[in-house]
Order: structure tokens, then C-alpha cells, then sequence
């Protein structure tokens, strides 16, 4: 099945904020810096130990990220938004509080007229977060 993943890009704090999402989320963690790739050699020695490609798995959640960014620079607007569905209300609650820690709460999580537990946040990083759990799903 074709899957969509979410792709951020930092400006030389990927490995910081893809730790935090690790340790909000749990999974597992891959960061790939620049040091050591075919890359090194082509850009500036301040960028080698910059992240060339991370990676955070947990079961079904898949978050990459880096820090290569292009010659426009880096440029955060409210176009995008990662979509987090949780399983139960307890991990929506939990990563929830978590992740807007040094953030901002914007919406806090709420029952919804669709039966629901909605929230989102903006993380310290400026990434903007939707928090759902379908509560019809309870076991």
C-alpha cells in the first residue's frame, strides 16, 4: 500500500528535535549525520555533523527528518501539520503533554461533536501538531 510519511527539515537542530519527538513518541531512532556519507567531502566542514537523514519508527508512525536545507533557507509557515491518531486516550494525553513542553498548547485536547479527543499544539521547534483519538475505537 502506498503510505505518505512526514518529512521535516531542520536548520542545523535535527538530532535535538528528533531525540525530544523519540523521547515523546518512544520507537526507534536512526540519525544518519553528514560526517561519514559520500556529502562530507562536497559541503562545509561546520556541516559535518549535521543530519543527513533521520528516521523514527514506532509500529505504523514513520517521522523522518534533516537538516539539509536548501539555498532559500529554512522557511516554517502553518501549511503542514504532522497528524498524530492515537490508540487510547492515555498515549494522547501523554504525548500531547509532552510534546508542547517548551511550546505552545494552542488548543488543548477536547471531546468533539465526532466522538473524538482533538488537540493541537506547536512544538518548540515550531512544527504544528493534530492530536486524535477516536474514541469509538475504545476496546
Amino acid at each position: 500500500m502506498t503510505q505518505i510519511n512526514s518529512y521535516l527539515t531542520f536548520n542545523g537542530n535535527c538530532r535535538e528535535a528528533m531525540t525530544f519527538y523519540k523521547e515523546c513518541l518512544g520507537g526507534e531512532l536512526v540519525l544518519q549525520p553528514i560526517d561519514g556519507s559520500p556529502l562530507a567531502e562536497q559541503l562545509p566542514a561546520q556541516m559535518k555533523e549535521s543530519i543527513l537523514h533521520s528516521t523514527l519508527i514506532r509500529g505504523s508512525l514513520v517521522l523522518m527528518a534533516s537538516d539539509m536545507v536548501g539555498d532559500e533557507g529554512l522557511v516554517k509557515g502553518n501549511a503542514i501539520s504532522l497528524m498524530l491518531n492515537c490508540s487510547s486516550e492515555e498515549e494522547a494525553k501523554t504525548a500531547y503533554k509532552k510534546l508542547s513542553e517548551g511550546g505552545a498548547a494552542t488548543h488543548p485536547l477536547h471531546d468533539t461533536f465526532w466522538g473524538a479527543l482533538f488537540g493541537d499544539l506547536t512544538d518548540k521547534f515550531g512544527n504544528q501538531w493534530l492530536l486524535h483519538y477516536d474514541k469509538s475505537m475504545k476496546k
